[in-house]
């Protein structure tokens, strides 16, 4: 095995590229140096922080302790320890990186393309669609760019009778499927902030709540997704035990909206209360219910919902 000690120490990595290799977002890292003097990056001339490989393998190897359950303050003690008696650990192997490769066709192609395999439910010409995707495109691209219009175009050929109900419901079940796949592919951080996300009361359609579990697992938060149709009351119960920081409801018609009218002040008799977000059609098509219903809205799309989440957990980092 090699050692962190036989790494370069020469400074050539910016904090967002020691993000992308380690999995760290740069709050943590920044927070981790602040509270526990863990590296100390040399300063570029415009003042950015330059890492070594070395600090990058000293990352990994802190990382792969924290979400092992070690608090960060003991992992860094023990490295110290190790350090001060002249011991280094063995470097974390490291899985090799997700390369994209060419994509064959554009984001629209794909989507005509996977949209005719799910109406004349070819599974397998489906599945490999689906593989194809993720070997090119990352995974705002796919949800954004390809799955959403696919959904978009089978919803509107249903209404206009081009397609029965139960090819809908094979197409819905087949993403969902995929996307459960996909979720439960991303490592469970127990150290990372803990969110809760749903679907409001008789809200049935869950792919876009799906999705946007999928990013936030991808980001490295600890995501817990509940399903559709959650009860209120139960909801609450789960988290006056379970103690999560955010909870996320998503809500398409103003009747599951309205349904969560006294979530919040439910969740609020808990200690520490968790916050609560929200999005989905109902808030987007009308400002109104988001006056009614108390929260904090995410905005129309992905972007929007994930740099508010970002914004409201940066200060729930592992200490």
């Amino acid at each position: 095995m090699t050692s962190i000690i036989d790494f370069s120490d020469e400074p050539l990595y910016t904090i967002k590229a020691v993000s992308v290799q380690t999995g760290i977002r740069p709050v943590t890292l920044r927070a981790w140096e602040r509270r526990h003097d863990l590296l100390s990056p040399h300063r570029s001339e415009n003042r950015y922080r330059l890492y070594s490989e070395r600090d990058v393998a000293i990352l990994r190897w802190i990382k792969l302790r924290v979400d092992g359950g070690i608090s960060i303050s003991n992992a860094v003690s023990e490295l110290r320890q190790m350090t001060r008696s002249g011991i280094w650990p063995d470097a974390v192997p490291t899985a090799p990186s997700r390369t994209l490769t060419q994509p064959k066709a554009t984001p629209e192609t794909y989507t005509h393309w996977l949209y005719s395999a799910l109406i004349n439910h070819d599974e397998e010409r489906a599945s490999n669609i689906m593989r194809e995707l993720h070997a090119s495109f990352d995974l705002m691209t796919i949800f954004v760019r390809i799955l959403s219009p696919t959904l978009i175009a089978i919803g509107e050929a249903w209404f206009r009778g081009e397609i029965r109900i139960t090819t809908e419901h094979y197409a819905s079940n087949f993403l969902r499927a995929k996307l459960m796949s996909l979720l439960q592919a991303y490592p469970t951080r127990r150290n990372s902030p803990y969110i809760q996300l749903g679907c409001a009361p008789t809200e049935q359609h869950e792919i876009g709540s799906l999705m946007m579990a999928v990013l936030l697992r991808s980001e490295g938060y600890r995501v817990e997704y509940l399903g559709p149709d959650l009860p209120i009351e139960d909801l609450v119960d789960y988290a006056s035990y379970e103690f999560p920081d955010l909870i996320v409801m998503t809500a398409s018609t103003a009747l599951s909206a309205f349904e969560m009218r006294r979530l919040k002040e439910k969740l609020d008799q808990i200690k520490p209360a968790p916050l609560l977000a929200y999005a989905g059609g109902a808030f987007d098509s009308d400002p109104k219910i988001r006056e009614i219903v108390p929260g904090i809205y995410l905005g129309d799309n992905f972007d929007s919902g994930l740099a508010a989440i970002r914004d409201l957990m940066k200060f729930k980092e592992p200490a």
